[in-house]
């Protein structure tokens, strides 16, 4: 009897344990297929599929969670097209001088590539440090008559950030109408002390992508990064500071932050306020429409320009890709500047490409940013280049964190993104790409300042073992650094 009871449950565990592969094996079938109709990249598809059949549950729940891109279904369920969300009387491009020869592919391209005219008649301004930024950001919101829409990946509320809340609040209570973004994660995930402040003064705002839901943790990976200030739809701000105390370097904070921001005028600022008006309608389901935000816009200059906007939606990889063409067209020189420098490979190649062909690339990097991790990552990527003859420049504290890129001393990339895969992959990012020889010469001259102490094949190869060890661990990290 004994013995035929334990035969019994035998059977019954091996008939449980063949329907769990049964169901295990369908579920990694299912998923594979959704791998390769979903993932371009073969790294990426491979490692995922091998994940979904070497540990069908625990690789399916990864996969579920870290693997499925839920920001095109979200940005096509609100019928978001982030390439051309403002009115259609708003894309036609001014007319402005015809581009010299060299850059006319590089137009073509990006033009291919954002779906969006070059704006000819905009006046680009250069501001140094939150010292200058934030006065002129301040009065601009002081005379705004009309709205304001203000985005930030950090916005502390510390002595400047309340600076800006009673600047937002007092335009608000003049009737001009106010909207504000702020990371989910970036202006503080659990204790988002801005954002409590923006409801408490009666603010529309809202937060990008934030969410304490274990089924949503995706998201924590996506952020926005993107700054903006955009007043009465005519005058706009961008480039790479946040919203800080240590960015007034000098008031001598502890942690000083250096940095470059922008003052826009002219048509291209339609392009900006579409970019945000295009997060707005993501975040809190409102269209941005009419005169107060789109009105006529005369030129106010000779500059060219045009906005590009990135992302893992429907803009997935766009500055990555004109920073691309944009290497390939360049004939005498690349200049760049990043506070983070973990380019991916086909990046990096092209560079050296750009080295061997006799172009000269200069890459200028903090000595040490404001990430050591990033900065041990960034001592084992960057051998091909220097064996390719790119130079690497290694800029004096206090850490700088503008990101810049001239071409051949006319074309100029400005904005958010900083040269790593987070920046071209993830992040929703925002640059604009400016053909200015005055604007070019400016930045070319400011990072030949720069340009001192050069990182060397010879410096990286000093490093001890354990240091060399480390910095090469690291780097496997590099998609999420």
């Amino acid at each position: 009897m004994e013995q035929a009871l334990l035969t019994w449950l035998g059977g019954q565990a091996s008939v449980r344990t063949e329907i769990l592969w049964l169901l295990g094996a369908g579920l990694s079938a299912l998923l594979t297929i959704h791998i390769l109709l979903r993932k371009r990249e073969v790294g990426a598809a491979t490692g995922w599929i091998g994940l979904v059949w070497l540990s069908p549950l625990f690789g399916s729940a990864l996969y579920a969670f870290f693997g499925v891109n839920r920001v095109t279904r979200r940005a096509q369920k609100l019928r978001i097209k982030p390439s051309q969300p403002y009115p259609a009387d708003g894309d036609r491009a001014t007319a402005g001088p015809a581009l010299p020869a060299r850059f006319r592919p590089l137009d073509h391209a990006v033009r291919r590539i954002t779906a969006l005219p070059l704006q000819a008649g905009n006046r680009i301004e250069t501001l140094r440090n939150g010292d200058a930024v934030y006065p002129a950001m301040l009065e601009a919101i002081a005379g705004a008559t009309r709205s304001i829409a203000l985005s930030s990946y950090i916005f502390r509320k510390d002595g400047i950030g309340r600076d800006f809340l009673d600047a937002l609040q007092a335009a608000q209570e003049r009737g001009v109408a106010v909207r504000v973004l702020v990371d989910g994660v970036g202006s503080g995930y659990f204790i988002d002390a801005i954002y409590r402040g923006l409801r408490r003064r009666g603010l529309p705002s809202g937060r990008f992508m934030h969410t304490v839901l274990p089924w949503r943790m995706p998201f924590l990976n996506l952020r926005t990064h993107k700054k903006l200030l955009i007043v009465d739809g005519t005058l706009a701000f961008t480039g790479g500071i946040n919203i800080a105390d240590e960015n007034r370097v000098a008031l001598n904070p502890p942690e000083p932050v250096r940095d470059v921001h922008f003052r826009i005028r002219g048509p291209v600022v339609a392009q900006l306020t579409a970019a945000f008006a295009s997060d707005w309608a993501f975040v809190m389901d409102e269209e941005l429409e009419g005169p107060d935000w789109f009105p006529a816009l005369e030129p106010q200059g000779g500059t060219q320009a045009r906005v590009v906007t990135s992302g893992p939606d429907a803009d997935l990889r766009k500055i990555e890709l004109v920073v691309l063409e944009a290497i390939s067209c360049a004939e005498r020189s690349i200049r760049l500047m990043t506070p983070y420098f973990l380019p991916s490979e086909v990046l990096v190649s092209a560079l050296s490409l750009a080295a061997l062909r006799g172009i000269t690339v200069d890459v200028i990097i903090p000595m040490a940013s404001d990430h050591a991790v990033v900065d041990w990552a960034t001592r084992a990527h960057v051998d091909p280049l220097l064996a390719s003859d790119v130079r690497i420049w290694l800029d004096d504290p206090p850490f700088d964190h503008a990101k810049l890129l001239v071409v051949d001393d006319a074309w100029c990339f400005i904005g958010s993104a900083n040269w790593d895969t987070r920046s071209f992959r993830l992040n929703f990012e925002l640059n604009v790409e400016v053909y200015d020889t005055a604007l070019a010469g400016r930045l070319d001259a400011f990072m030949r300042e720069k340009m001192s102490l050069r990182l060397t094949r010879e410096t990286l190869a000093q490093r001890g073992l354990p240091v060399r060890l480390r910095d090469a661990g690291v780097r496997l990290l590099l998609p999420y650094l």
